[in-house]
């Protein structure tokens, strides 16, 4: 059964000054990769749970907050791997400077024997729309696209020639309905597990 997760693109202002927040990966996995390495606030979740709740809750353990207003929904996409992934927009300005992640640990160097504890998320930056389709998980980018016809922006770009690694696959159309969530500060947790791509 394929793994499913749910996470929440935060964005701000509208047409030319639109900005969307992207994550990047914690751990030495990650460490030297950039390009279509970023990613929605984002993780994993049973079927018997609700995804939005999961959404906010994860987003409040990568980043240290969690928004407030309306969750406008974004449909789903399926990863590379076969991870299907639903996410929701919302309107916030998160300053990445106060971002405080939870971590997870890791045998590090490998065959080491030892154990290092990293963060989840280790950093946070706004970008254009541009910018955003350049940073993300190939599989992701259709979110992006998705929030520029949903709230308007810049000019989307065509897409590569053929299906790009990752995309969407049959995925649902973003629904019209609107949820509004509440606010909490998240304290940060360990998760013991690899860091496996996002």
């Amino acid at each position: 059964m394929p793994k499913r997760s749910a996470g929440l693109l935060m964005y701000r202002g509208s047409g030319a000054r639109l900005a969307v927040l992207l994550v990047h990966p914690g751990g030495p996995f990650w460490a030297r990769k950039d390009l279509g390495a970023w990613s929605i606030p984002k993780g994993e979740y049973a079927g018997d749970e609700d995804p939005l709740a999961v959404a906010q809750r994860e987003f409040a353990e990568e980043t240290g907050a969690q928004p407030r207003g309306e969750f406008q929904s974004l449909g789903e996409i399926v990863q590379a791997g076969g991870k299907r992934v639903t996410a929701w927009a919302v309107e916030g300005d998160f300053d990445p400077v106060t971002l405080v992640s939870n971590s997870f640990e890791t045998e590090w160097p490998p065959r080491s024997g030892r154990k290092r504890s990293f963060p989840e998320v280790d950093r946070a930056e706004w970008f254009s729309p541009e910018q955003a389709r350049e940073k993300i998980n190939a599989g992701q980018r259709a979110f992006v696209d998705r929030l520029v016809e949903l709230v308007g922006g810049a000019t989307r770009l065509p897409s590569p020639a053929g299906p790009p690694t990752g995309s969407s696959a049959g995925g649902e159309t973003p629904s019209a309905s609107r949820r509004t969530g509440g606010a909490s500060r998240a304290r940060p947790r360990r998760r013991a597990r690899p860091g496996a791509p996002r």
